[in-house]
């Protein structure tokens, strides 16, 4: 590489057109900054929203919460939030806050390499074109690479085979044996409504979660009107139930809390599981809050159909077109349907990204994935995370964290400007002791105590994806960035 004073190609480019990347350039425009790309690998913007389509796909926050605080939409339909008005409110801020036009559809992100001379970032797109930029920006989110389990024999079988993520619209279930791998956020909300049309459900469950009633309903014509010509009435309402959600991290921070909401889903499983050797099936043997608390209102209804069958003995194989278990029963099936959610704390095991010199990704993260914030990591200048390691979230909304991170973000790149510098960097020294400190807050909480494995989980059991902390804290943390936590490169 060789001193070269030509300009980049862009000052950011964005990877993502989901809440992370349409947040994170909607924040650049309204910091004056419209020298910027997002890089979408499909045709529309969304992420997740537009991925993901099975039968009941919604969201599990309150829709007044899981939307951007700065363009409310008072039109919701429902307190929680369906997958078809999620992608229609991405829609509309996309448009309304002109960013369409920046935005390269149907180009997919293949990896990126830091130019140390030039002090900026070569940009690799599927189509094999290289972008210059000063800054990268990666919003894809962490629950956007399927994680397709090893089991012996699946690529064998002969019938229709999808993830839940990428639903085939195009087979029908009607009258046919289904098995369904997997009880997680997803499975649980198409189970439902896959189950009344299958002549057969097999549910191949490994670890029962804790599932509470979901306080669903309609948003009332009344309720819509008011939040249209009273703005202010929505953001009270938006508050409240941001409090409301806080709160509930108390039981995080002191597990044994977690007992009172046990007890609440222990009798709602007793209120629509009659026989007592199903509902010992169901009931987790982890304290609640381990892994991610599910909210139902008809899965366990589903579970009790005389249609459905809850196996919970291990797979061993799968063949042509059945399941065999560990026990020997043979489950014949004439699809599958993979329930078995997405790579997080692994996600970015296979991507190539190399930063100051020749630094690869996979080699600073060897032991365990981890940054500043969850947005900086050392030795990759410039380069910004948007819902990276450890922000995660087990009680609140996770766009709370995606506006504190982008405005983060764009203070960060206001600090180069203002210190006449090209690049910045966390320091070490600054990102060791933070995510010290954040190991040693997580060591006491739920997810290190209830005694379970989860995809909060590395491989050695660290914690890499929650945030240990109440959202109103990373807030305050990342108001600004501390300049004596980076150095700034000329």
């Amino acid at each position: 590489m060789t001193e070269d004073s030509t300009p980049p190609d862009h000052d950011v480019v964005i990877v993502g057109s989901g809440f992370a990347g349409l947040g994170m350039a909607i924040e650049l425009k309204r910091g004056g900054r419209e020298d910027f790309v997002i890089l979408e690998k499909a045709d529309e913007v969304g992420g997740t929203w537009r991925e993901n389509t099975y039968p009941g796909c919604a969201c599990d926050v309150q829709s007044h919460v899981y939307s951007f605080s700065f363009e409310p939409n008072p039109g919701w339909s429902r307190m929680f939030p369906l997958q078809h008005e999620l992608l229609a409110y991405l829609r509309r801020c996309a448009d309304k806050y002109g960013v369409r036009p920046h935005i390269r559809f149907g180009t997919e992100f293949s990896g990126a390499e830091y130019d140390d001379a030039r002090r900026l970032w070569q940009v690799r797109t599927g189509d094999g074109s290289v972008l210059t930029c000063r800054a990268l920006v990666l919003g894809m989110g962490p629950l956007h690479k399927p994680n397709i389990p090893d089991i012996p024999g699946l690529s064998d079988f002969e019938g229709p085979l999808f993830h839940s993520a990428e639903w085939d619209h195009g087979v029908e279930l009607d009258g046919k044996r289904v098995g369904v791998i997997g009880t997680g956020a997803s499975a649980i909300q198409f189970v439902p409504r896959i189950a009344p049309r299958a002549a057969r459900l097999s549910l191949f469950q490994r670890t029962p979660p804790w599932i509470l009633p979901k306080p669903d309903r309609a948003v009332s014509s009344l309720e819509r009107r008011l939040f249209e010509r009273l703005p202010l009435t929505q953001r009270a309402y938006r508050t409240s139930i941001y409090w409301r959600l806080e709160s509930r991290f108390v039981a995080f921070e002191h597990p044994r809390l977690m007992r009172v909401a046990e007890r609440l889903a222990r009798l709602n499983m007793r209120r629509h599981i009659k026989d007592p050797e199903l509902r010992r099936a169901l009931t987790p043997s982890y304290t609640m809050g381990c892994k991610r608390t599910l909210i139902s209102n008809d899965y366990y209804p589903a579970l009790a159909r005389p249609n459905v069958d809850v196996v919970t003995t291990g797979i061993q194989e799968v063949r042509a077109d059945r399941v065999v278990t560990r026990d020997g029963a043979e489950h014949p099936v004439d699809a599958i349907v993979l329930g078995t959610g997405f790579h997080v704390t692994d996600a970015m095991e296979r991507l190539p990204l190399t930063g100051r010199g020749g630094l690869k990704i996979q080699d600073a993260w060897a032991d365990g994935i981890e940054a500043y914030l969850g947005t900086t990591v050392t030795g990759f200048p410039n380069l910004f995370l948007v819902l990276g390691p450890n922000t995660g979230l087990g009680h609140n909304s996770m766009v709370f964290m995606v506006e504190a991170q982008t405005r983060y973000i764009v203070g960060c790149l206001d600090l180069i400007d203002r210190r006449g510098g090209r690049a910045l960097e966390v320091e070490d020294t600054a990102q060791r002791a933070f995510n010290d400190r954040l190991q040693g807050s997580l060591d006491g909480e739920v997810w290190s105590k209830g005694n379970c494995a989860s995809w909060y989980l590395d491989s050695e059991g660290v914690n890499r994806a929650a945030w240990p902390g109440w959202t109103w804290q990373f807030w305050l943390r990342t108001r600004r960035p501390r300049p004596e936590h980076y150095k700034v490169m000329g």
